[in-house]
């Protein structure tokens, strides 16, 4: 089977220490957490950044200094950013950090209501946010939560907003968005154009029922604190690192490699 590239989003912008006491906040802290999860098996980072109050920030400031901090630790590791930024945060703030031009960068290809919530993504913005991304050379990660947004990105494709080969990441049990039943990622899998690459997050409990599914279905797999807290029912995980090794110690045990950066950027297309 083809390597598995993992990804691991090390703080996201809900999670709170009061949860989760071991979440990264501080710069130092993430870069520590990118490391252990780099040295267990991921390849990429998908970054969120917080103020020292803890706050989720799209300062680009903050990102450098974050991507700076986890650069010295592991300098050929792939930082993705996010551009999904907060709830409720403007697409000005959200899309300030494509600056730094990182490899890649998260592209939301839809409105839906995310808990109690509502995550808007106006077409305008997620266009200007495409453009933006692919303008400066950075490879999108496009999130679909449902499928609605994937067939949105195959319209972008043909309006030439989108460049193929595409690459999904499928985020499965959000509250609002489609859950993490293996039914939603064979429906979401049997709409993808020939020659992208997918990957799924698992949301809460999906975490890691889906990474195994992704795992023998040919995906890659993202996980971390952003989208799970737990290592199991009622028992809160150490860290980050802690689920990247359960991913690698399944892939190993069912013959599926794992890719380094160097492996993860060839299989992207990442120059």
């Amino acid at each position: 089977m083809d390597p598995v590239i993992i990804t691991c989003a090390i703080t996201g912008a809900e999670t709170t220490k009061e949860k989760q006491p071991a979440l990264p906040v501080s710069p130092k802290e993430q870069a520590q957490a990118a490391e252990e999860a780099v040295r267990a098996g991921a390849s990429i980072i998908h970054l969120h950044v917080r103020e020292d109050d803890g706050k989720p920030s799209q300062r680009v400031e903050r990102f450098e200094e974050v991507i700076s901090a986890i650069k010295i630790r592991v300098p050929d590791v792939i930082i993705q950013i996010s551009t999904g930024g907060a709830i409720g945060e403007s697409i000005e703030k959200r899309s300030k950090p494509l600056e730094l031009k990182p490899e890649m960068a998260s592209l939301n290809l839809g409105t839906m209501n995310f808990g109690d919530d509502i995550f808007y993504n106006h077409p305008k913005d997620i266009v200007r946010l495409a453009s933006e991304i692919q303008k400066r050379g950075i490879i999108p990660e496009l999130e679909v939560y449902e499928i609605g947004m994937l067939e949105n990105a195959l319209r972008l494709v043909k309006q030439g907003v989108l460049k193929e080969p595409l690459h999904f990441q499928f985020v499965l049990g959000v509250p609002g968005g489609m859950s993490g039943d293996l039914k939603n990622l064979v429906h979401l899998m049997s709409f993808l154009p020939p020659h992208s690459h997918w990957a799924v997050a698992g949301v809460g409990r999906f975490q890691l029922p889906l990474a195994v599914q992704s795992l023998v279905l040919g995906g890659h797999v993202r996980v971390g604190f952003e989208d799970n807290i737990f290592y199991k029912k009622g028992v809160l995980a150490i860290s980050n690192s802690q689920l990247v090794e359960r991913i690698v110690r399944i892939a190993h045990e069912i013959d599926r490699p794992v890719a380094d950066p160097k492996t993860a950027r060839k299989i992207l297309g990442i120059a």
